[in-house]
């Protein structure tokens, strides 16, 4: 809800145009990098982004509940996913040592190598659909300044 001391201001016309592209993005390039994903690698965006981020944590692992977080899923969604990885032996799950209530997802060396085998084709995806439309561009400010976008956003709804 706006606060009551800062007046409504409307979009200018770049604005606007900059917000709606931005959704178009946002939208479009999960679809076309899963779509090339799957094509080319047979492994959706969906499965390749939870090996990655269990890839670069210290021990291959994370509690389900951080996975679920740096996959933007929600617990029982991040479940669901890690059931499916887990039939084709890429991650193993294993009791929390630290309080034994919690879950944690531990990548396999099968599941490293299936990454390592998809990783090319990410990496090409991305390149082809985002990276190389900001040649020439300061992509350090705009990294920074879509970090600030991401963290103000999540303290405003935390």
């Amino acid at each position: 809800m706006p606060s009551e001391e800062q007046p409504l201001h409307p979009l200018d016309p770049n604005e606007e145009a900059f917000v709606r592209a931005l959704s178009r993005v946002l939208l479009a390039l999960p679809r076309v990098l899963d779509a090339d994903m799957v094509r080319e690698v047979g492994l959706p965006l969906s499965e390749y982004t939870p090996l990655m981020h269990l890839s670069e944590a210290p021990g291959k692992l994370m509690r389900m509940s951080e996975l679920a977080a740096a996959c933007n899923l929600s617990l029982s969604g991040m479940t669901r996913v890690v059931i499916r990885l887990e039939r084709q032996g890429w991650v193993q799950r294993a009791k929390c040592t630290q309080d034994g209530r919690g879950w944690n997802a531990v990548l396999t060396e099968a599941g490293l190598a299936r990454l390592e085998q998809a990783w090319p084709t990410h990496l090409s995806s991305v390149r082809r659909h985002l990276v190389d439309h900001f040649s020439g561009q300061d992509i350090t400010q705009l990294t920074a300044t879509l970090r600030n976008v991401a963290t103000a956003d999540h303290a405003n709804h935390s």
